[in-house]
Parts: structure tokens; sequence; C-alpha cells
């Protein structure tokens, strides 16, 4: 699919678009406790539907409804022997765990750039917990069969937090105790944050000594009868909201906690650094059309944040430096590279130095013809970039938003942009 996005005024209010790392940690929660569990606010996005599916192969009854959904499990009790998580990182990196619970054979796999991601923590770590495990060189598809037995054990959390959040749900829902998870050069924090705060308010508890050592002392009181969980809004999608409201017009963005665990939240430090007026208020932040300069921001542990945060250092007076690219390379593309390549297009120069990205900010972008490389965050970027360009930017492979938000051309288009399909 094929998108022209044109330079266009905006005005408005929107709701932000549920947060899929926290619908995707619930519904594994969901799974893994007996009980029901009623899900609000749930999310619509492909890696949601991933996710939603694969509870269901690995035991869960889910029944939907308008704005809730409600499932009941008796933990991990698969009934397909095949899960798909699709192209979603957290989703291979946190299932698979899960999955090891059971003592049947299982095949986990997923399909576009995922496929082509390093995996081999699986084959190193493991063993170590009693799971066999067979993998195409460190790569999917992978044979597991467990069930995992918790142990201490030492992990490497400096590429991704998601493995650790696999290994943290599936050893609380084993009954884990007196029992140490060691992490050496833990990234993207918040995300650990959040999913200990799923922990806890599903009843499991967890300690943890400054994101070094994570330790079940084995006391945890799961509630008896019905849950009712929340979904958060999503700071990641809704990053790339507030910058468009910061580039293009006034908009009030509905549903955002601003003390949520979720690292993206961050993207409020990134805006104000770069003059962007705002009211902040409880679960709603108004964003302002702001004169914009150039700012310095440390991206290390929110990388998600990259592609919202070029679109606005790009009509930004000066040079934006943005360190934490490294954690850019296993993404849904090279998204350092990426971004370099697209916003090229649109005359935008960004540079490379190890860890940092430069942006160099231009009064007006160029109209041109962009190419997602199929990842969601790359087509929201340049679309959001669009509405301060000379003329149309065409997306192509538009249609790559549905992984994380299928609504999001929609949410824009309601606040003024104007987008028209090409096919």
């Amino acid at each position: 699919m094929k998108i022209n996005v044109y330079p266009s005024q905006l005005k408005g209010s929107i709701e932000a678009p549920a947060s899929k790392s926290s619908m995707q940690r619930a519904l594994s929660a969901s799974l893994l406790r007996t009980g029901e569990t009623v899900i609000h606010n749930p999310g619509n996005s492909n890696d949601d539907r991933a996710a939603l599916e694969n509870i269901q192969k690995l035991g869960a009854a889910v029944v939907t409804g308008t704005r809730e959904m409600t499932v009941s499990s008796k933990g991990v009790q698969p009934v397909d022997s095949t899960l798909d998580c699709g192209e979603s990182g957290l989703g291979i990196r946190m299932f698979t765990p899960i999955a090891a619970l059971s003592s049947q054979e299982l095949t986990v796999t997923g399909s576009g750039s995922l496929r082509t991601r390093p995996m081999d923590f699986f084959d190193e770590i493991f063993p170590k917990l009693g799971i066999a495990i067979q993998s195409d060189g460190g790569r999917l598809p992978m044979v597991i069969k467990g069930p995992l037995q918790p142990r201490n054990i030492e992990v490497d959390g400096s590429l991704s937090s998601q493995f650790l959040t696999g290994l943290l749900m599936a050893f609380a829902a084993a009954g884990a105790k007196d029992v140490t998870i060691t992490v050496k050069g833990l990234k993207s924090k918040p995300y650990i944050d959040l999913t200990l705060k799923v922990l806890n308010d599903f009843g499991w508890r967890v300690q943890h000594n400054n994101y070094k050592t994570f330790y079940f002392p084995g006391n945890s009181e799961l509630p008896e009868g019905k849950i009712n969980y929340r979904v958060e809004g999503d700071w990641s999608g809704a990053a790339f909201l507030l910058v468009a409201g910061a580039i293009a017009g006034d908009i009030t963005v509905i549903g955002l906690d601003p003390e949520s665990t979720q690292a993206d939240k961050a993207v409020l430090e990134a805006l104000d650094s770069a003059g962007v007026k705002m009211d902040i208020e409880t679960h709603q932040i108004l964003v302002k059309k702001s004169v914009l300069k150039a700012f310095d921001f440390d991206a290390t542990e929110c990388p998600d944040l990259f592609p919202p945060l070029v679109a606005l250092a790009s009509v930004c007076s000066g040079i934006t430096i943005i360190s934490g690219a490294s954690r850019l390379t296993h993404k849904e593309s090279n998204r350092a590279l990426t971004l370099q390549e697209e916003f090229g297009k649109m005359g935008v120069k960004i540079s490379l130095d190890g860890d940092l990205m430069m942006i160099e900010g231009v009064e007006q972008l160029k109209a041109a013809v962009t190419h997602s490389h199929h990842d969601h965050r790359i087509a929201m970027a340049c679309a959001v970039a669009a509405l301060r360009a000379d003329g149309p930017v065409e997306i192509e492979e538009a249609e790559a938003i549905n992984k994380s938000y299928p609504d999001f051309y929609d949410d824009i288009r309601a606040l003024g942009a104007e987008l028209q399909n090409q096919n």
C-alpha cells in the first residue's frame, strides 16, 4: 500500500492507542494465572493479535467484547504445537520461556525481520534451565521442550530486556523460590519496570537490587476470583502524535499517564528540550505548535523514540544529537541507516558517529518518495515529517503501521492531516 501525506495543519483531540507493551504483558499474565482476567482497553495491533493467538494456543480461552476481553486460564496447557509470534520481538522473547513451562515439544517461529534477528541467548540459557532446544544456528524457528526449572542463572541484558521479561514471568509462574537471576549490562530498564508492575498487579512478587539481580522470595499470593486490568495508553505510538502537534498544530492527546513506567514517556523530556509548549494534565497532554530548537537527548533506554524524535529534529533549528544509536541495529530494520536514508530523501542530513546520531534541521522538508522498509515506526516518522514538507511525501509499504498502531493514518486524518491512498 502507498500513501501520500500532504503538508497540513492539525487541530483537535485524539485518544492515544493502547500500549502493545502493556497489552502483551497483560495477556501473558492472564495466561499464567489460574482464573479469569478482564482486560480493559485492549489493543488491536498485529503484535497484540499474535500474542492473543499464542495464549489461546497455550490453553487460554478468550471472549472478546467491544472495549474489553475476558481471558480464562488454568495455566500453560498447550493445545497447539506451533507458536507464531509474527514480527514481535517482545513476543518471541517473552512467549518462548513461558511456553517452556510445558513438557510438550513446541515449535516457536515468527516472520519478517524476526527470522533474521539473533536468538542465540535461548541456546545458551535454556539448557541451564532443563529445557531442550534446537534452533537454526541461533535463528528461528526453534523447537523447545520443557518443563523449565527455575535456577540461579546469569543473563546478558545488553542487547534487549525482552528475554529477561520472559524469564521473570516464567520463573514467577513456575513458583520460583529462593532463586536469583543475575543480569549484566541491562538496557531498557523502564520496560523491566513495566514487567515488574504487571507481575505485581497479578500477585507475583519479585525483588531487584539496582536491576543487577532479581530475586524470587517465593511468597507470592495470587488473588482469587476475577482480576480487572486496564491497558495503558501507549507512549510509543503517542510520541508520533505529540511530535505531530509540535510541528503542525495544537492537539490534545488523551489517555496517557504521566506517571507510567513506560520508557517512551521520556518523549516529554525531549519535547521540552526542543522548546515545545505543553500543558500536561492527568491522562491528557496538550501540545502546541512551537518554535523549535535543536536538542540533545539520550535514547539508550528508549530506542523506539528515535523515529519520532528524528521527525522532530528535522525541523528544529540547529543540529540535534541523539545518543543510543547502537540500540537500533536489531529492529524491524536497521533503523539508524533507514532513518538516514529516508530522511535524506526529504533533504535532512543525518550523520552517524558510533553511538551518536546527528540531525541537521531544515526549515522545510522536501517532497519525496519514501519507503517504510517494512518498519512501522519508519512509516509513521515519514508521515509526521511530511506535515512540514513543501509537497506530498509518498510512503511505500505504508501498511507497516499495522504492527503497532493500525489506526495511525485515520487518527492523524481526524486531526486534519491530508492523506491520499494510492492503492
